[in-house]
């Protein structure tokens, strides 16, 4: 069992109802140990869109990464995620933040998130539920890169953490 941090992202349709369905639909790739509360943020990179809501997941599972990247991926498919560009507007985004302790890169899967230590929209609902864990290859706090991203804008607290 690998403790995984996915992030989930929905600027489109009824995000909160879909942030919630999604994590319903992780309990099945894994058993849910933590959520972040929801944050409505900015978008990032393509800045004519609604604006995001952000949460993250912590999950143990049994998947190695690449099944938890197909699992994701169907997920998203099942919410209508379509891909057209990059930042695109989108109805389910579900990242793969962190895989336990470890560091990969290939062209399907990098690991960590290989822009998560620049993105306030991924730290600070990580930091509510992770502060202290290492982030491997940063060798950073999840709590640490938060400070050394600055002072954060864009992130507002939108709802509770959603129950699974």
């Amino acid at each position: 069992m690998t403790i995984a941090y996915i992030a989930l992202g929905a600027n489109l349709g009824e995000r909160l109802q879909t942030i919630r369905s999604a994590i319903r639909d992780l309990a099945e790739v894994g058993s849910i140990e933590a959520i972040s509360s929801v944050y409505e943020t900015d978008p990032v990179g393509y800045a004519d869109q609604p604006a995001y809501l952000n949460a993250v997941v912590a999950t143990d599972t049994a998947l190695t990464a690449e099944g938890l990247l197909d699992a994701l991926l169907s997920i998203e498919r099942a919410h209508g995620r379509v891909r057209t560009f990059p930042n695109a507007p989108r109805t389910l985004d579900l990242d793969i933040i962190l895989f336990g302790d470890e560091v990969r890169q290939s062209e399907r899967l990098t690991i960590p998130h290989p822009r998560m230590q620049e993105r306030a929209f991924v730290l600070v609902p990580l930091n509510e539920i992770a502060a202290g864990v290492i982030v491997p290859g940063l060798d950073a706090s999840v709590a640490e890169l938060l400070t050394r991203l600055g002072p954060v804008s864009g992130v507002r607290r939108f709802a509770p953490p959603v129950s699974n």
